[in-house]
């Protein structure tokens, strides 16, 4: 099926009934001109507001759901990839591992009814062992953490960015209420609309340190990149979507989010040349530290 992106057309404009097509193109585009001014230090986007909570109350987690669209299940679905770097950094324990990704393409926060996904006897009930055996779980709860995402450009569309405060606290006191710790997922710009990149920082840090919820710098690690390697394809021919480079930048920079271990020496490099997976994992773990604060090395 092709993906359908419900964010902000390639033009930037957008038809509101009652406005004229280029009214709105300038108001649109005068609001993403401020929010992409928010903070770009040495070339590279941040948020101008520090997150206030930097590490997750328990600890790394072993069991996970992801709650998002295709940016999450391109390349055979993100969380995955986090749970063979998890597997490899913690093999005495890679049976203890699970992840469950719940998508909906082109969707954003508002498509998901999050409280279902925690109703008992249906996601998580089993899962699929190395050798393919099914293995009904025995769960004191569902998962530890509950990672959401909003549709690439909702945070900042003058139409949807209220949306995107209240369903990341609707999601967050969902995950609460079952038991799982609440984590928001900055997702990264669109290949040709870089410099909103520090505004999606800044609106996803805000919404974070309002819930009191950790949030995974994906979007800041894709900039570190790009300032670095331009040449290096971290997106698909349609500008959005990830490249396999781009999903392991991606799953890297999770995996050092919640494990607040450095991923530089992963055995898992998911097929990826090993110098290329060790850069990727090395900007991942420049990122987080940069984001949170030093982690030491």
């Amino acid at each position: 099926m092709r993906a359908i992106d419900r964010s902000l057309p390639r033009d930037g404009a957008t038809r509101m009934i009652g406005k004229t097509e280029e009214t709105m193109r300038r108001i649109l585009m005068a609001a993403l001109a401020a929010l992409a001014s928010v903070s770009i230090g040495a070339g590279v986007a941040q948020a101008q507001t520090k997150p206030s909570v930097t590490r997750l109350a328990n600890g790394e987690p072993k069991t996970a759901i992801y709650i998002g669209n295709s940016f999450f299940y391109y390349n055979n679905g993100l969380p995955g990839h986090v749970g063979f770097m998890q597997k490899a950094a913690n093999p005495a324990e890679k049976n203890a591992y699970r992840t469950t990704m719940v998508t909906i393409s082109g969707s954003g926060a508002d498509w998901h009814d999050v409280a279902s996904y925690f109703r008992p006897n249906a996601i998580g009930k089993y899962s699929f062992d190395e050798n393919n055996n099914v293995v009904f779980n025995k769960l004191d709860r569902l998962f530890e953490v509950a990672v959401m995402m909003d549709c690439s450009q909702c945070p900042i569309h003058p139409q949807l960015k209220d949306v995107f405060v209240e369903y990341m606290k609707k999601g967050a006191d969902t995950a609460r209420a079952n038991r799982a710790e609440p984590i928001l997922f900055m997702s990264w710009a669109y290949k040709d609309q870089r410099a909103v990149t520090a505004a999606l920082a800044e609106q996803y840090t805000l919404a974070g340190n309002a819930n009191n919820a950790l949030v995974i710098p994906a979007g800041l690690a894709f900039a570190k990149s790009i300032a670095k390697k331009p040449d290096l394809e971290l997106y698909q021919p349609d500008k959005r979507h990830p490249s396999m480079a781009g999903t392991y930048l991606a799953a890297a920079t999770v995996y050092a989010a919640l494990a607040r271990k450095s991923p530089v020496g992963n055995a898992y490099t998911a097929g990826l040349d090993p110098a290329l997976a060790q850069y990727l994992q090395t900007i991942a773990w420049e990122t987080v530290k940069e984001y949170y604060g030093d982690l030491g090395s």
